[in-house]
């Protein structure tokens, strides 16, 4: 069963329907409020909440283990996870003071800039987007120029699968009038193998687990190969920033950390899960689980120094969410991050 997030903070865009729904690595679940992180409180350390935003998953596997193997601690911090329910504005909760860090998409802080909310964008965590254009093994789709005259399903006309499939056509000079792109929800799997649509967007540690599965075989086309965007890492308001740069320099430096270690060692990383996601301790569960966590190792990897922004890219995505109207105003993608908080 997909988990399928239902916030709309943007006019336009469902910011809430966040990167990696990897509901084949959870139970269904019911929305929760805040999980407090294992290592306990202590009055020597700082508390800092972070939002990972909706349920606990595997996909926030590199802050579970930060937690377990006590970064946060020895960074002297004191970490609650604040997972948001179904009904929480994703950058509510950092506006209101209810978080200190977030981590969400470099294109989701943009867009929330240009609503005037003054969030940076610290440390990247996935290195490349993870979306991609699927199409089935025999398909006459070879390149995002191949869409025109036919099918795409998306979720919807939000998140991270729309703006990947703008990047596609765009990378190919279509239009939407060159495409017939048809909301499905976060049914993939089925309208792509029932041949209800031509094609799909969908996640790379996601979607192509959930065809293998069903025996379906496929061929992804990811967005990273056509248009450069900054996915999932930790950002903060520019406020937080000012007031306390050492918290979040330590919150920055003990995530990557749990994330060099899930990378290094994806099996501790699945069993250290099993403690902050419920339901997780099932067998099928964890099997399911592990693949998403395999599938998520390329997109986390860095060929560079962990967490590092680069201004082309930033700039450059920017351009494109302007030139898509996806940004509600202008926004200088120059304020939108800064690599001043990374670990030296």
């Amino acid at each position: 069963m997909r988990i399928v997030p239902a916030r709309t903070p943007w006019p336009g865009k469902r910011l809430a329907a966040l990167l990696l729904l990897t509901a084949l690595a959870v139970p269904a679940l019911t929305a929760c409020a805040a999980s407090t992180s294992v290592g306990g409180t202590s009055g020597s350390r700082t508390p800092v909440t972070i939002g990972l935003t909706y349920v606990p998953n595997i996909q926030f596997a590199p802050f579970y283990v930060a937690d377990a193997k006590g970064y946060y601690k020895d960074a002297g911090l004191s970490v609650t996870f604040h997972h948001h329910a179904a009904t929480e504005d994703e950058f509510g909760a950092l506006v209101s003071g209810k978080e200190d860090v977030i981590f969400a998409g470099g294109d989701e802080m943009l867009q929330a800039r240009s609503h005037n909310v003054p969030v940076v964008y610290v440390a990247q965590v996935y290195n490349q987007y993870p979306v991609a254009l699927i199409v089935p093994a025999g398909s006459p789709i070879h390149s995002a120029a191949d869409l025109r005259g036919h099918s795409v399903g998306i979720p919807g006309r939000y998140g991270a699968t729309y703006i990947g499939l703008l990047a596609l056509m765009q990378s190919a000079g279509l239009s939407a009038s060159n495409v017939n792109i048809q909301s499905i929800g976060f049914t993939q799997v089925t309208a792509l193998s029932t041949h209800k649509v031509d094609a799909v967007m969908g996640y790379l540690n996601n979607e192509p687990i959930a065809f293998q599965k069903a025996g379906f075989a496929i061929r992804t086309i990811p967005v990273s190969s056509v248009q450069p965007l900054v996915s999932n890492g930790l950002g903060a308001l520019q406020g937080e920033l000012s007031a306390h740069p050492d918290v979040v320099r330590a919150a920055v430096k003990a995530t990557l950390q749990g994330l060099t270690y899930a990378i290094a060692h994806p099996q501790e990383a699945l069993s250290i899960s099993t403690h902050y996601v419920p339901g997780l301790d099932a067998a099928a569960q964890q099997a399911d689980a592990l693949a998403v966590l395999q599938a998520s190792i390329p997109l986390w990897q860095s060929t560079g120094k962990p967490g590092y922004n680069d201004p082309q890219t930033w700039q450059a995505m920017e351009s494109f969410l302007q030139a898509q109207g996806q940004l509600a105003g202008p926004v200088d993608a120059k304020a939108a991050y800064s690599n001043a908080y990374l670990p030296g």
